[in-house]
């Protein structure tokens, strides 16, 4: 998950973009830690439409698991085309 640099980049803090999302301030700290190992579809969905960018460009995926789950990130993924 790229949040983290994401919110340094744009110079917002986890709070801030809490108050945008109205998602909880626990969730988006879960979020920009380095162990998220589950997250709501719709959580993604509202980071993504609040910063507008892509799913792509949030979530990066590990090589280790690229080959077991290339199938569903790619149709969560196509999900969140613009």
């Amino acid at each position: 998950m790229k949040l983290k640099e994401i919110l340094k980049e744009r110079d917002l803090s986890q709070r801030e973009l809490a108050r945008m999302t109205g998602l909880r301030p626990n969730t988006i700290s879960h979020l920009c830690s380095d162990n998220v190992d589950r997250v709501y579809l719709s959580t993604l969905e509202t980071v993504c439409k609040v910063l507008e960018i892509d799913i792509q460009e949030l979530i990066e995926v590990e090589q280790s698991s690229c080959t077991s789950n290339r199938s569903m990130y790619v149709k969560v993924a196509n999900k969140f085309k613009r």
